[in-house]
């Protein structure tokens, strides 16, 4: 065997321990949720001895008057506009600062960036009071308005990097074929976008399903709650907690987001590729 074949099998044997390292709290969660309590917190075993068969059954029954169906159900009416919603205003903000030249721009734009640094614990209790005066709490508008007027300010600049890396040309011929500048967007620069889209719709998703803090906070009826905060649920539903069906439910809960990552995989890898390249 030659040095650089050795060198190559090193290679992938480094790779191999490192994935397995990487991908092993995803599969001890799914082993986990088969196992009995006792075998989950009194064995360090990956596989048990015994396993329990209808965790994901009684997980998705619930313990309550709602099931799992249900929560799921309010995470979609959550977070599906809220993405959409997010992408269109993140749009229309990035083509007007990347495209557009306004009075104060440069002063609007780095007070966009500005917020970039400003930590979410500093405008949680004004913001918690403002949608208390309005009306807002345990419902799903203080997270479905905010991303209608581009609050965002990390998807904004990631779609502006990505429209300055889009040539001028491209507007200047399509205003002489007569587009006008929601044409010019709508026509040209959005079709030439669709992996920064998709890598905003992508991220979106994710954070927002898997978000429990700010459920907690604004919501608070069970028939409103989320998969967190079912998730949540489950464990104050008796002292005698079911792990297993807790870690069920778990499992099923990442699923949409790791189906989602997958299915539109090509798009994020090359929206985040790109944007990072022409910034």
């Amino acid at each position: 065997m030659t040095h650089a074949s050795s060198n190559k099998w090193l290679s992938y044997a480094l790779l191999i321990l490192l994935g397995f390292v990487m991908i092993y709290p995803l599969l001890w969660l799914f082993v986990s949720s088969f196992k009995t309590n006792q075998d989950i917190f009194g064995s360090s075993k990956l596989f048990a001895d015994t396993y329990v068969w209808n965790s994901y059954s009684l997980g998705w029954a619930g313990t309550g008057q709602y099931g799992f169906q249900h929560f799921f159900v309010n995470t979609l009416k959550l977070v599906l506009p809220t993405v959409v919603l997010t992408i269109v205003s993140s749009v229309i903000v990035a083509y007007g600062f990347s495209r557009f030249t306004f009075p104060l721009r440069t002063f609007l734009f780095s007070i966009m960036m500005a917020t970039l640094m400003l930590p979410d614990a500093t405008v949680m209790i004004p913001r918690y009071i403002l949608f208390n005066k309005l009306g807002w709490l345990d419902t799903y508008l203080p997270f479905i308005v905010p991303s209608a007027f581009a609050t965002s300010a990390f998807f904004i600049y990631m779609l502006i990097q990505f429209f300055r890396g889009l040539p001028r040309e491209l507007d200047e011929s399509a205003t002489i074929d007569g587009c006008n500048s929601f044409m010019v967007l709508i026509r040209v620069l959005l079709p030439l976008c669709k992996p920064a889209l998709f890598s905003v719709g992508i991220f979106q998703f994710i954070w927002t399903w898997n978000d429990f803090f700010n459920s907690i906070i604004y919501i608070s009826s069970v028939k409103k709650f989320t998969v967190s905060l079912g998730l949540r649920l489950s464990l104050d539903a008796s002292s005698a907690v079911s792990w297993n069906q807790v870690l069920a439910m778990s499992v099923v809960s990442v699923v949409p987001c790791i189906v989602l990552f997958f299915l539109a995989q090509k798009y994020f890898v090359e929206g985040i590729s790109t944007t990072g390249l022409k910034g």
